[in-house]
């Protein structure tokens, strides 16, 4: 899952992406509106934590503009303004969810998780292809009910295959939802990880039981009936 922080007090945003990236999370920063909105144009996001009090343009102004233009994009306001009418005037623009400032990591990261559990894209709080099983919240996978030990970038590679299960995924789609924006489009990482991957699920390239290669396309996770015997 990737997420956008909208936040124009620095030290505050850094805090706010190591936290997230120990959580597993891909995690790019915009530090006024113009630029979130111009990083949510590039990339794919899957959520966006957004400050209200932002130069150059106001978070409220951003919210309306993803809502409109991105109507899936899960959007979390974050942000010191505290009265009721201006929750009350987050919601009505668009956000999701609405949390004040000061606050503790642990509820942020708890509605964050609660918000994509909601997402309306994928219902299932348990993700099941085949004899794989993956849980999103507690952030944990099985295999024929053995517990998988995957590294966070397998963890979200699998999540991301397991959601689209059947279709083509490109190396260019998993960069952008796994990776963030300083990740090198030619770098080996992606392949690398998915080496791993198979490897921890007894997979092979050349006889694929659940990740194959399209040459050329990308990966495919196989569902159970397509999976050879």
């Amino acid at each position: 899952m990737r997420i956008l922080i909208i936040e124009d007090e620095r030290d505050l945003a850094n805090a706010l992406a190591r936290g997230l990236r120990q959580e597993g999370y891909a995690v790019d920063i915009a530090t006024n509106g113009m630029e979130g909105l111009e990083l949510g144009e590039i990339y794919e996001y899957d959520l966006v934590v957004l400050d209200l009090n932002l130069p150059k343009l106001d978070g409220l102004e951003v919210c309306q503009r993803f809502r409109s233009n991105k109507p899936e994009l899960l959007i979390l306001i974050l942000t010191a303004r505290s009265r009721l009418e201006d929750r009350v005037i987050g919601l009505d623009q668009g956000a999701d969810d609405y949390l004040v400032k000061p606050f503790h990591f642990e509820e942020l990261a708890a509605r964050i998780r609660a918000l994509l559990r909601r997402d309306l894209r994928v219902r299932e709080p348990i993700l099941e292809v085949g004899d794989l099983k993956l849980d999103p919240a507690s952030r944990i996978a099985w295999q024929k009910k053995q517990r998988l030990s995957l590294t966070k970038k397998e963890f979200a590679i699998l999540e991301y295959l397991m959601r689209h299960a059947g279709e083509v995924v490109s190396q260019e789609e998993l960069i952008e939802h796994v990776w963030n924006e300083d990740v090198n489009l030619f770098t080996a990482s992606v392949r690398v990880h998915v080496h791993s991957l198979r490897r921890k699920l007894g997979d092979s390239p050349d006889s694929p039981h659940y990740i194959e290669t399209i040459t050329g396309s990308g990966y495919r996770l196989i569902a159970l009936e397509e999976s050879h015997p």
